[in-house]
């Protein structure tokens, strides 16, 4: 059973159910934290973001962890500490949420778009060496819905090719590859902390993670406009920290972070030894890690009407990512067309995100499995 569960006054299933989670803080005590954090007024700079960092940094393993104001922030302060810029390409998967690409643009420089793998819907690592040339700068690992990326392969051929691996990390607080947590093998590693995150802020939030001191201090001040003391800025940054509250509700919620990842596994299991034999697509896990389980993405070529028979069983779900990066308006100047990156394109039709979350119970999530299995057995 899950020990967070609450009791609910509805049959229906959230995606993501916010509300349980916030009575179970509150229960412990973080509206007390927040008030007490408010009454020192300290809302810029304050002592509970700079715990927070050290404490991410000690949970992800790293020498160092600077926060941000979110996850798209991460991405772009990073890239621009380590060179990136004009002239400049970045290798990327297709299918992924557009910050990962749009932080590449922030930077000047052009993202370069790689299809799925077919079995675990990570970035095709067989396809990336085509896409390297002579301006590739860097390759990101984005570790999609909470799955690790095979980072042994992606590390090798960024020695190889003398390249910067770069963490996309946004939605896999805790993973681990090879018993390691994500975040600590790139040059760096970039964090979202959105709210429907595993580690949610209350508003917007990131951090960036890394073992380079030099790093850190230039990303710190690219965050806070270039600062290096209070009237003397060394280069042109941007403001990008992150508020105090957010650092309190953080640091309040990252003690219960490996049990909520725990819960979400454990959901994970039973829908795949649920729904095994179905016409329905569930992504493997890649080798060597262990996934968090952010989104539980499934694929079927009747997606829409499989999420129209959830909705009338008051069943939440959600889709990610419908329409991959190489066709998203936005890159239309580089010239791609439908069916360059086929199996991005596959996923964007027939993925559906069933709902997962650590308050989550047995019972919901059986249910959730007896009518996707009645929407099958009836069609």
């Amino acid at each position: 059973m899950n020990p967070f569960a609450q009791p609910s006054s509805t049959q229906s299933i959230p995606f993501l159910d916010l509300q349980a989670e916030y009575r179970a803080l509150a229960k412990d005590g973080i509206e007390s934290a927040i008030l007490d954090s408010l009454r020192h007024a300290q809302y810029i700079h304050g002592p509970a973001v700079q715990r927070f960092e050290q404490n991410w940094a000690n949970y992800c393993g790293t020498a160092e962890a600077v926060a941000m104001d979110s996850g798209t922030a991460a991405l772009e302060i990073a890239m621009k500490a380590l060179g990136i810029g004009p002239g400049d390409e970045v290798v990327l998967p297709a299918h992924t949420f557009i910050a990962t690409a749009a932080a590449v643009t922030l930077c000047g420089a052009r993202p370069i778009f790689v299809d799925a793998n077919s079995v675990h819907w990570q970035m095709d690592i067989a396809l990336i060496e085509k896409a390297i040339t002579a301006h590739t700068r860097a390759i990101v690992a984005v570790h999609l819905y909470g799955q690790p990326s095979n980072l042994a392969a992606l590390q090798d051929l960024c020695d190889a090719r003398r390249l910067v691996l770069i963490e996309d990390a946004a939605q896999a607080q805790g993973a681990c590859f090879r018993e390691t947590r994500v975040g600590s093998f790139g040059k760096v590693g970039c964090f979202s902390f959105y709210p429907a995150k595993n580690l949610g802020a209350f508003g917007d939030a990131g951090a960036i993670t890394t073992n380079d001191s030099e790093l850190a201090n230039r990303m710190r001040r690219l965050c806070n406009h270039g600062r290096t003391t209070k009237y003397e800025h060394s280069e042109v940054g941007e403001n990008l920290r992150m508020d105090e509250i957010q650092g309190v509700v953080l640091d309040f919620k990252l003690p219960y972070l490996e049990k909520w990842n725990s819960r979400r596994r454990e959901i994970a299991e039973l829908y795949r030894e649920q729904l095994r034999g179905l016409t329905l697509f569930v992504p493997e896990i890649v080798p060597e890690t262990v996934p968090v389980h952010h989104l539980f993405p499934v694929a079927t070529p009747r997606r829409d009407e499989l999420a129209r028979y959830l909705a009338e069983h008051d069943i939440q779900t959600g889709i990610h990512y419908p329409l991959p990066l190489h066709l998203q308006p936005a890159f239309a100047s580089f010239g791609h067309q439908r069916g360059d990156m086929p199996v991005a394109e596959w996923i964007g039709k027939e993925e559906l995100s069933l709902p997962i979350g650590p308050f989550m119970t047995d019972e919901q999530a059986q249910r959730v499995c007896e009518v996707v299995l009645d929407f099958f057995r009836d069609r």
